[in-house]
């Protein structure tokens, strides 16, 4: 813990974060961020501003935010040449349904089953399933209705796997077609 209560002195923060989010293997809170460096949340949120400026600019790196946490990610455009170099296989290839599932999940979140079912027009059990077991989307709780079924959304390795930093970045949705937002989620990949 940095014993200095002044971030004016703090000799660059930007480089601290960084070096914290490198050694973490794992998502770290914003808030534990500020504690460490004894500032505000706002002034951290400020200098991974300007961290994921510098990653942008033709790095092997990005800063992924989710649900009040940052992580470095490896950049997306470089998912085959590391797949090669760990000499696993390519990532395969979502299903159709997989693809309408996520991107309802997407815009919609939190939304149970029957909420997907109604909009898809067909039982998508089996797809959650494979999503679920993919890590692409989670349970977020249950509805107060009757059955209280599960409430469903996506999660960070949904945002690294469509090289997304955050929920915000998901292209805007122009209408409530269930073609058009398969097509918003299927052009992330492409």
């Amino acid at each position: 813990m940095i014993e200095n209560n002044d971030p004016q002195t703090i000799p660059n923060l930007v480089s601290g974060i960084e070096a914290i989010l490198f050694i973490s293997g794992s998502p770290v809170q914003v808030s534990h961020l500020a504690d460490t460096f004894n500032v505000t949340s706002k002034e951290i949120d400020a200098n991974l501003d300007v961290l994921e400026h510098d990653l942008i600019n033709g790095r092997g790196i990005r800063l992924l935010r989710y649900g009040g946490k940052v992580q470095l990610t490896s950049s997306p455009e470089y998912s085959e040449l590391i797949e090669k170099y760990l000499g696993i296989e390519t990532t395969s290839k979502l299903s159709r349904a997989a693809l309408e599932t996520l991107a309802i999940i997407a815009y919609r979140q939190p939304i149970t089953r029957p909420g997907i079912d109604a909009i898809r027009g067909v039982n998508s059990d089996a797809v959650l399933k494979s999503l679920l077991s993919k890590g692409l989307i989670e349970e977020n709780g249950r509805t107060e209705g009757p059955g209280r079924p599960i409430l469903y959304g996506i999660t960070e390795e949904f945002l690294q796997y469509f090289g997304l930093g955050s929920i915000g970045e998901l292209p805007e949705l122009f209408s409530d077609d269930l073609e058009d937002i398969t097509n918003n989620i299927g052009i992330l990949k492409d």
